[in-house]
């Protein structure tokens, strides 16, 4: 057991380094995590403050978004909106994989998978959802909606391209947590602690995506 000598008024004493027994634990968080969930507080006042200029706007021109809103595919946004949030699952999944230490699969099968295969599959699906916007995007500028063409379509599109760009940031984060489980020789609790603060950041893309839909295509 090791031991410091001290001191003290010319008489030399002992002092153990070790815990007491019984002594509690503290389990700090991690600095990354807190740093991200407070990063993800700001991001909820920037939205906050989108959908405010949305309701502002629609406020002052209900006729225009009666006519406007009536061009949007809700059918279509709905699937796609129903792939974003199916992903969250999946992510969930790899974060799970992340918790046990499991970079990779051990096989085939989806139990035996790692974080790099759930979190793989929800790039995809998330890449799905990107390309399913833009494909909208493209319908609606066909109609005559645009950034510059009314208020409607400037609240259209500054609103849903920000979470967009969003959508797009996660897509390059799960891109890179891959990238290192495949590069580290041990995956350990520092790579899994990346995979569990890009989560905390998909899991806020995709409820906040859920009440642009709800405002957006659903409210009348």
């Amino acid at each position: 057991m090791p031991r410091v000598f001290v001191l003290h008024n010319g008489i030399v004493t002992s002092t153990s380094l070790a815990r007491p027994v019984g002594a509690p634990i503290v389990n700090r968080p991690s600095p990354v995590a807190v740093g991200t969930i407070v990063w993800l507080g700001s991001e909820v006042m920037f939205f906050a403050g989108l959908f405010a200029i949305y309701f502002t706007l629609r406020s002052t021109s209900p006729e225009l978004w009666e006519l406007q809103s009536s061009k949007l595919n809700i059918t279509f946004s709905a699937i796609n909106t129903a792939v974003l949030v199916t992903s969250s699952l999946t992510c969930q999944f790899g974060v799970f994989a992340a918790e046990r230490l499991q970079a990779k699969r051990t096989s085939w099968k989806l139990s035996d998978w790692g974080m790099a295969e759930w979190f793989f599959v929800t790039y995809v699906m998330g890449a799905i959802f990107v390309i399913g916007q833009v494909y909208e995007y493209a319908l609606l500028v066909s109609e005559g909606v645009s950034l510059s063409s009314d208020s409607y379509g400037s609240a259209f599109y500054l609103t849903t391209g920000f979470h967009g760009l969003h959508v797009t940031g996660g897509l390059i984060a799960f891109l890179l947590v891959i990238g290192r489980a495949y590069a580290a020789k041990n995956f350990g609790h520092k790579e899994a602690t990346s995979a569990i603060v890009v989560s905390y950041y998909w899991h806020f893309v995709d409820v906040v995506w859920v009440g642009l839909f709800a405002v957006i295509y659903l409210l009348k």
